[in-house]
C-alpha cells in the first residue's frame, strides 16, 4: 500500500499496536497523541473506538498521552482531533476487529502489523453516539471533584516553585540590589534555594506558602532598569500599518476587472486588539531531573528529565525542552495532564520551562511550580492585534466584482517544536540565551495564521488577499482560538452586512444571493429560520436600541460550516440576549460534546466582541488581573440556541473553532441593526461606539 494513502496521523505511526491494545481481560488500550485540552476529545476518541470495536464503553481504556508510549500526532489544535486522530483510531479498531473476527485466540495474533486502511468497512448502526446522551464519568470528575488536574498532582519529596518577572518588556536588574536580596530571601522559613541566570529568576522551598512569600518579597523590592518599548495604544492600527512586515500576496483569482460608470467603490478598516489567553487556572508544571543513567522501569530506556504538563503537544515540548537544555531529546521524557481549559497557546510550555530549571538546582527532587495570575497575564503568549482592509467593486445588480482583503497582523504561532531553537519563553531570559522569535504563520495547507479566512466564500470576479505579517514587535503572540479567523470574519461579514444595507437588501438575502455553496446555503438558511429573522427583524425596528444580525462563515474554508443570529440591546452598554447558530460539521460523533464545543465558543467570542483588550504603558503590560482585563460575567451569557446539521454524509470535521468569528461579527452588525452606526473596531466599548459616532 502506498503509505500517502494513509489517513495524516498514520503515516507516521501505521502499526495496530501504536493505536490499540488488547488486555487479557478482553478490553482494549487505546492510544492516542490528542491532549485532552477541555474539548473531551478523551470521550470522543472512546466512543469511536467502542463503535468501531463494537464493544461496550467501559471496555475501551483511553491512555494518557506520554512521550513513553504515545502516537506522536503534533499539536492539539486547529480543530483537527476528531478529523485525524479520530480517522487514525477508526482505522487501527477496524483492523482489530477484523483480526479478531477471524483469530478468536488474541494470543495467536500479530498487533504490530501495518494497519490495512481497507479493512474499515460503513457500519450499519451510526445512531448510537449521535442521537443519544452517553454518560460521561470525566464530567461527573469534574463535578464531583476528586484530585484529576495537574494543580492536585503530588510527587514523594516535591519542592515547590515561584518566578520572579517584571511586568515591562524590556528590562535589565539592578545587580547590587539583587545581591543583598537574595541573601534575605534564602533565609527566609523553608525557603531551599534562591537562583538567577540572567533575567531569569526564581525560588525553590518547602511549601507553595514559603516559596511565593520570598517571590512576593523579592518582586516588591528588586529594581529593573526599563526600556520603553515604543508602542502607543491610542495609534495602535496606524503603528502596525507601518511596521516592518514580511508581506505576501496570499492568495489570488479570478482576473480583476475594470470599474465602469455603473459600479460602486466600497472600502472600510476594521481592528482586533491583543487578547489575552488569560485561562481562569494559572499554568502549573512538575519537573525532576534524575541522576544519570536511571533506568524508568516503563521503558527501560535512560533518562535525565521527567516533566508533567498540561501542553498541547507533548512532542513539541520535549524537543523544545531538550534544546534549551542541550539533551538528546530521548532524555526528555513529557506526560501530559490536564489543566485549565485551554484555546490555543498558554503558559502550559513555558511553565514546564521554569519548573525545569528550577528543578536543575535539586537534582532528584521534583518542583512544582504553578504560575501567579501576574505571570500568566505577562508572559503568556497573546491573541495577536489585526488591522484589515477591505475593498469592492459591486455591479449595479449587487454583484461583487472586484474584492481586495489586506491584513497586518503579527504571526498567529510561537509553539515549540517548529523552529532550530528554542521557542520557550524562559530560555530567552537565561544566560547564553536563546534568540527571541518572532511569530510564525502557519502554512495555508494547515489552515494559516493571521490569513484564516480572509479567502472569501462570496462569488466574485476578481479576489486578492494581502497579508504582512509585522516584526520586531515587543509583544509576544501566538495561537489563540481560530488564529486570524476571529478578526477576518469580523471585518469580511461586517463589510460584506454594510453593503448589504447600503444596497437596501436583507443581509441574509444578499449573502444567499452570492453564495453558491449548498452547504453554506443550508446553515444560512436554517439559522434564518429558527432565529425567526424576518419576524424578529421587523419587531426589534420598532424598538429602541434593539437590534439583530447575522454572519457566516466556512471555519478554514474548508472545514465546519457556521452561520450566527445576535440580538442585542445597546443602553449604556452593548448586552447580547440571544444567540442563535447554526453549524455543519460533517458526521457527528458525539452530540453533546459538539453541542458543547459550540456554545462554549459563541460565549468566549461574546466576552472577545464585548470587554476583551490587553492593556499596556510604555513600560509592558498592565492588564494582569481580572479588574483590569474584565471577561464576560455569568449574569451577562447570553440564551444561546443551537441547530446542526444532523445525517450529514460528509466526513468530520472540528466543531471547537467554528463560532468564534461569526459570533463577533454577527454581535457587530446587531449593534449597527440597534444604533444605525458602524463599529469597526474591537471590543464593541461605551468608547469605541462613541468614536464611531
Amino acid at each position: 500500500m502506498n503509505a500517502n494513502a494513509l489517513p495524516k496521523s498514520l503515516q507516521a505511526q501505521p502499526l495496530i499496536s501504536q493505536w490499540v491494545r488488547p488486555r487479557n481481560d478482553g478490553s482494549w488500550d487505546v492510544y492516542s497523541g490528542k491532549v485532552d485540552i477541555g474539548q473531551g476529545i478523551t470521550h470522543a476518541l472512546r466512543l469511536i473506538a467502542a463503535e468501531t470495536l463494537q464493544c461496550d464503553l467501559q471496555s475501551i481504556h483511553m491512555i494518557n498521552p506520554s512521550t513513553m508510549h504515545s502516537p506522536d500526532e503534533g499539536m492539539t489544535s486547529g480543530s483537527y482531533s476528531v478529523q485525524d486522530s479520530g480517522t487514525a483510531v477508526r482505522h487501527a479498531c477496524a483492523h482489530a476487529k477484523w483480526l479478531v473476527d477471524h483469530e478468536p485466540n488474541r494470543q495467536n495474533i500479530d498487533w504490530h502489523i501495518p494497519i490495512d486502511i481497507e479493512k474499515l468497512v460503513a457500519h450499519s448502526s451510526q445512531t448510537s453516539s449521535q442521537k443519544k446522551t452517553v454518560y460521561r464519568d470525566d464530567l461527573l470528575a469534574s463535578v464531583q471533584g476528586p484530585p484529576q488536574f495537574i494543580h492536585d498532582l503530588k510527587l514523594p519529596a516535591m519542592l515547590h516553585g515561584q518566578m520572579v518577572r517584571s511586568h515591562a518588556t524590556n528590562t535589565t536588574i539592578d545587580e547590587r540590589v539583587w545581591s543583598e536580596l537574595k541573601d534575605r530571601a534564602s533565609s527566609m522559613t523553608d525557603v531551599v534555594q534562591v537562583v538567577k541566570s540572567n533575567q531569569l529568576i526564581g525560588v525553590v522551598a518547602k511549601t507553595e506558602h514559603a516559596a511565593k512569600q520570598a517571590a512576593d518579597f523579592l518582586l516588591n523590592r528588586l529594581q529593573w532598569k526599563v526600556d520603553a518599548h515604543g508602542m502607543q495604544a491610542a495609534t495602535l492600527a496606524q503603528q502596525l500599518q507601518k511596521q516592518k512586515a514580511d508581506t505576501q500576496i496570499f492568495h489570488e483569482s479570478g482576473t480583476e476587472q475594470a470599474a465602469t460608470a455603473s459600479t460602486s467603490h466600497y472600502s472600510a478598516t476594521y481592528t482586533r486588539p491583543y487578547i489575552h489567553h488569560a485561562s481562569l487556572a494559572p499554568s502549573c508544571a512538575l519537573a525532576v531531573w534524575h541522576s544519570k543513567h536511571r533506568i524508568n522501569p516503563a521503558s527501560q530506556l535512560p533518562y535525565q528529565l521527567e516533566v508533567w504538563s498540561h501542553s498541547q503537544g507533548i512532542y513539541s515540548l520535549r524537543r523544545d525542552m531538550a534544546l534549551a537544555f542541550e539533551l538528546p531529546e530521548q532524555e526528555v521524557q513529557v506526560h501530559h495532564a490536564r489543566g485549565a481549559g485551554c484555546y490555543g497557546q498558554n503558559g502550559a510550555d513555558d511553565v514546564a520551562y521554569d519548573a525545569a530549571w528550577l528543578a536543575s538546582h535539586v537534582p532528584d527532587q521534583p518542583v512544582r511550580l504553578m504560575w501567579s495570575r501576574r505571570d500568566e497575564m505577562i508572559v503568556s503568549p497573546m491573541g495577536s492585534a489585526m488591522v484589515m482592509e477591505l475593498k469592492a467593486n459591486i455591479t449595479q445588480d449587487h454583484q461583487i466584482l472586484n474584492l481586495e482583503h489586506v491584513v497586518w497582523s503579527q504571526g498567529h504561532s510561537s509553539r515549540p517544536g517548529r523552529a532550530a531553537t528554542s521557542a520557550l519563553f524562559g530560555s530567552w531570559q537565561k544566560e547564553n540565551p536563546h534568540p527571541r522569535l518572532d511569530p510564525i504563520n502557519v502554512p495555508a495547507a494547515a489552515g494559516a495564521g493571521s490569513e484564516r479566512n480572509t479567502i472569501t466564500p462570496y462569488r466574485t470576479q476578481h479576489h486578492k488577499v494581502v497579508s504582512h505579517r509585522l516584526l520586531g514587535l515587543p509583544f509576544r503572540t501566538s495561537a489563540l482560538r481560530s488564529l486570524g479567523a476571529h478578526g477576518n470574519v469580523f471585518a469580511a461579514e461586517s463589510f460584506i452586512d454594510e453593503i448589504a444595507h447600503d444596497r437596501g437588501i436583507d443581509p441574509i438575502d444578499y449573502r444567499l444571493s452570492v453564495l453558491d455553496d449548498p452547504r453554506g446555503v443550508h446553515v444560512l438558511k436554517l439559522v434564518a429560520q429558527h432565529a425567526s429573522w424576518k419576524e424578529k427583524k421587523a419587531q426589534l425596528a420598532q424598538k429602541e436600541g434593539r437590534g439583530i444580525g447575522v454572519a457566516y462563515s466556512r471555519y478554514k474554508g474548508n472545514s465546519s460550516y457556521c452561520a450566527v443570529v445576535a440580538e442585542v440591546e445597546v443602553t449604556h452598554t452593548v448586552r447580547v440576549h440571544r444567540l442563535t447558530v447554526a453549524c455543519d460539521i460533517g458526521r457527528i460523533v458525539n452530540l453533546d460534546g459538539a453541542v458543547l464545543q459550540i456554545e462554549g465558543g459563541a460565549i468566549q467570542s461574546t466576552s472577545w466582541a464585548l470587554k476583551e483588550a490587553m492593556h499596556w504603558n510604555e513600560e509592558g503590560i498592565t492588564s494582569i488581573d481580572w479588574d483590569a482585563y474584565p471577561i464576560l460575567r455569568f449574569t451577562e451569557i447570553p440564551a444561546v440556541d443551537i441547530h446542526m446539521v444532523m445525517d450529514s454524509p460528509h466526513p468530520s470535521v472540528g466543531a471547537g473553532e467554528a463560532t468564534q468569528g461569526p459570533t463577533t461579527a454577527a454581535i457587530s452588525n446587531a449593534v449597527f441593526s440597534a444604533l444605525g452606526v458602524r463599529v469597526r473596531s474591537l471590543p464593541l466599548t461605551t468608547d469605541n461606539i462613541q468614536k464611531a459616532m
